[in-house]
């Protein structure tokens, strides 16, 4: 989810490796200039000693020694040098620029507001033409100075003013030019206080117009999260000064489809420059550490001095949905618990996580960046940090390499890192379109992310996913959903103890959260018996789960078939996807109509035309079906040719009928991860694992095994841009709730058949073969037929690909099948058909028989 763009602040215009201390110092020394200036020019007195005055000298009678005449200056006679150097050359004018002083090194000691060095040029203009507009008011008798009230600089720019006006012939140039200048003083004067044209119609509005009302929340549209004005601005105080509350500046968030966030966003922070010592090495400066969007519903906190840089960006927690769009959780259980079909628990069901802490250790991520710097150096990796970004796990530092720095070369030394920073683990990788590499080193203290937050984050609430599945939160802190519909399906793989598991659960309490069992329904499969069993009985189910592998087999092969069933009744409906279906199911529903359907039933024999009949449909919206295999290593051993083929045609075909898969194994090996199954599987997950391999083969680079554990992921999406997500956290505790109350609105509504056999693959394999002989090259011979009588393909190529096999075995299965009369002879184009069962209990040849007898 990308960021809005960061407003200006102080710490962007600030050179590089300046202290607070330098700062405090530096702001120090021109408030003291200012007061100086105003002094000299406030005591300034034409008869002191000065560079246009020379004072008489008296002689002492009694020691000779020359008296001068004391001047009447505060400041002495460097004040009165000082004073009348500035009168005669802006008047009274000078006085402002000691006020400027003033101002400008209060705001830079204590850190107030915004110091953009364009302010001083705008400043330094409006000086002038101040001036210029003092040099034409009248000179009052205590003035005996040459030029007028604006000093010399003033009269010049009268000059320079006046000249257009007097070249169009207006009366009385110089009083008009003197006027422009006044407006010209009073523009520039605004534009170095930092007001625009919006702050200037909002001070109009609060002098002049009566307060307007509080906008009301709008019911159903997304609230925009807001940035309070900048701390210290002009604005601030003159809205405060008024008695007005000081106005909010909306920053819109846009998020992507995927997630709701842009790998590629710049984010908050300026780029580092680079220093070189005495030695003349060059050595990476310590980069800033920037803020950005404000925590909602926190306490404000008062601002106050400060010499370090004030802009943290602090990891924030998801930002909670507007109660007003959401129905009370009394309603819901009230009404809901009529049908089952329509239960959505409540998220009060879910315990509230502690509040999290939203402080930045500013000083031991500055510590962190300049020793991170000088590793780098010391393994020879020229370059800079240009970003850090903290997170509630993991703080990101983003290294720009130097020219010729490889990649390859930094990624290397994530082991090297990670000891020399004394971290548990440091992972590298290449940030997609930039010229950065980013380095991930673990926070001392880790926050844990809680599956609540998520589901009450604006992002998941108010998303229109088909399913939305709650990943997560991102290295800046910020919610990750995945949208299962447009995976569409979802592969995970992770070691013991690397919070696959809890992982699976958040995802599948997320959909819960978020669809009915009438829109979403669910096949698990869990072979290890333990994980997905505590959801026995939830309305949710289409069968009991599933623990048995040869009966997993069966679901799936139940899956093809439905999957092939809801293809075909929208392909009478004249629809693409299962969206379209229920929209024109709804919609017809809704009228009491029955669609129908012209088919063609056979041929009139008399005229030889075709005979078409119209088919009454009365189409119901379905539901979508997600398939979840906890652990396909244990499928794959038991039966893995079945497995891979019903994964292999879902994976490719199922997306348009809306069915799902997430499948789940601890052993990410390329003979359960196989080369067809990560082909069909784009997206993909993968927490801690054991080594590189693993990580490469699911994930196809490496940096899984550099991944913290306890939720810790990596999250592929499609087009292979890698994301680092922190898993949430939800108890067993708050899984059994969730499931108690889903089994209180009612009784699950089982389809009866997922699991058992069907009756023409039992016959192949029972009634023409028998039991089983145990000879391997019977039991691939069966296993030749099941595929080609289910599959409906009897090719030599198809069975080769099946079994795995080569040419000439294939050809031979083949050729025995069509001996033993279970599939026909090849025709003049080389294709074959399958022998009905009742045609093939006679021996192969008993339906000519028959017709011989019949002839007879």
């Amino acid at each position: 989810m990308p960021q809005p763009r960061a407003a200006h602040s102080e710490d962007a215009y600030e050179p590089q490796g300046s202290s607070a201390l330098t700062r405090f110092l530096s702001g120090l020394m021109a408030f003291s200039a200012g007061v100086f200036i105003c002094g000299s020019c406030s005591s300034y007195n034409s008869a002191d000693p000065s560079f246009n005055m020379a004072v008489s000298r008296t002689q002492d009678p009694i020691t000779n020694a020359i008296i001068e005449a004391a001047p009447e200056n505060m400041f002495g006679h460097f004040g009165a040098y000082f004073g009348d150097f500035l009168m005669q050359g802006f008047g009274w004018t000078a006085i402002l620029l000691g006020f400027a002083l003033m101002i400008g090194g209060v705001r830079r000691a204590f850190g107030i507001g915004q110091q953009d060095p364009a302010s001083w040029m705008w400043g330094l203009a409006a000086i002038l033409f101040a001036a210029c507009c003092l040099a034409e008011w009248p000179i009052p008798k205590s003035w005996n100075m040459s030029a007028g009230l604006g000093g010399v600089a003033g009269e010049l720019m009268l000059g320079i003013v006046s000249t257009p006006f007097a070249a169009l012939k207006i009366p009385d140039p110089q009083v008009w030019a003197s006027a422009f200048a006044g407006l010209g003083a009073i523009l520039f004067a605004a534009m170095a206080m930092g007001l625009g044209a919006s702050d200037a119609s909002s001070l109009w509005r609060a002098l002049i117009h009566k307060p307007q009302r509080e906008a009301e929340p709008v019911v159903g549209v997304p609230a925009l999260p807001s940035r309070p004005a900048t701390s210290g601005s002009l604005m601030d105080g003159v809205m405060r000064l008024l008695g007005k509350k000081p106005q909010e500046v909306i920053e819109p968030i846009v998020y992507t489809e995927e997630d709701g966030f842009e790998e590629g966003d710049r984010g908050f922070f300026s780029a580092v420059e680079k220093a070189e010592g005495a030695d003349g090495k060059t050595r990476p400066i310590v980069p800033r550490v920037l803020e950005s969007r404000p925590i909602p519903d926190a306490a404000p906190v008062p601002a106050g001095p400060s010499v370090a840089p004030r802009n943290i960006n602090k990891p924030q927690p998801p930002q909670p949905a507007q109660q007003q769009a959401a129905p009370r959780p009394a309603q819901q259980q009230t009404i809901r618990a009529r049908d089952a079909s329509n239960a959505i628990p409540p998220l009060e069901l879910l315990d509230i996580p502690p509040p999290r802490s939203s402080d930045v250790d500013e000083a031991r991520l500055l510590e962190m960046a300049d020793r991170l710097g000088g590793v780098l150096t010391e393994f020879g990796i020229k370059g800079r940090i240009t970003e850090v970004r903290p997170g509630p796990v993991v703080t990101l530092f983003e290294l720009e390499p130097a020219a010729g720095v490889r990649s390859s070369k930094v990624i290397a030394l994530a082991e090297d890192i990670a000891r020399a920073m004394s971290a548990t683990s440091a992972r590298v990788a290449v940030i997609p379109g930039r010229n950065a590499i980013g380095i991930e080193l673990p926070n001392p203290t880790r926050e844990t992310v809680y599956l609540r937050d998520l589901l009450n984050a604006q992002e998941f609430s108010r998303s229109r996913m088909a399913l939305p599945l709650a990943l997560g939160e991102s290295i800046e802190g910020q919610p990750m959903i995945g949208d299962l519909g447009k995976m569409p399906h979802l592969l995970i793989a992770g070691t013991t103890g690397s919070g696959k598991s809890v992982g699976i659960n958040a995802m599948i309490l997320s959909l819960m959260f978020k669809l009915p069992p009438e829109k979403c329904r669910f096949i698990m499969i869990d072979p290890k018996m333990l994980e997905l069993s505590i959801y026995e009985g939830i309305p949710h189910l289409l069968a009991p789960v599933v623990t048995d592998p040869q009966k997993a087999v069966l679901a799936l092969k139940w899956v093809v078939r439905e999957m092939e069933s809801r293809y075909e009744l929208m392909s009478k409906m004249g629809v693409r996807n299962l969206a379209g279906f229920n929209q024109k199911a709804e919609d017809a529903a809704a009228k009491g109509e029955h669609l129908t359907r012209q088919v063609q039933t056979g041929w009139n024999k008399s005229t030889g035309e075709a005979v078409w009949e119209n088919e009454l449909i009365k189409p119901e919206p379905m539901p979508h079906i997600v398939v979840i295999i906890d652990e396909m290593a244990d499928l794959m051993l038991v039966a893995g040719k079945d497995i891979e083929g019903a994964v292999q045609r879902i994976a490719q075909m199922a997306r348009a009928a809306g069915i799902h898969l997430i499948t789940a194994t601890q052993r990410p090996s390329v003979d359960v991860i196989t080369g067809t199954i990560k082909a069909n599987f784009p997206t993909r997950i993968s927490y801690m694992v054991t080594t590189k391999i693993d990580s490469r083969t699911i994930l196809g680079e490496q940096g899984a095994e550099q991944l913290l554990g306890m939720g810790d992921l990596l999250w592929m999406q499609s087009g292979g841009k890698i994301s680092r997500v922190h898993g949430p956290f939800v108890k067993d505790e708050e899984v059994e709730r969730v499931v108690n109350w889903l089994k209180d609105q009612g009784q699950p509504q089982y389809v009866e058949g997922i699991t058992d056999e069907v009756e023409e693959e039992a016959s192949v394999s029972d009634n023409a073969f028998g039991t089983s002989s145990g000879d391997p090259e019977e039991d691939m011979y069966r296993e030749a037929v099941a595929a080609v009588v289910r599959d409906k393909r009897p090719t030599t190529s198809y069975v080769q690909r099946v079994l795995r096999i080569g040419y000439n075995r294939a050809a031979s299965l083949i050729e025995r099948m069509e001996r033993e009369g279970i599939i026909s002879a090849a025709d003049h184009a080389g294709k074959r058909q399958i022998i009905p069962q009742d045609v093939r209990r006679g021996g192969g040849s008993g339906a000519s028989s028959g017709d011989d007898e019949e002839a007879a």
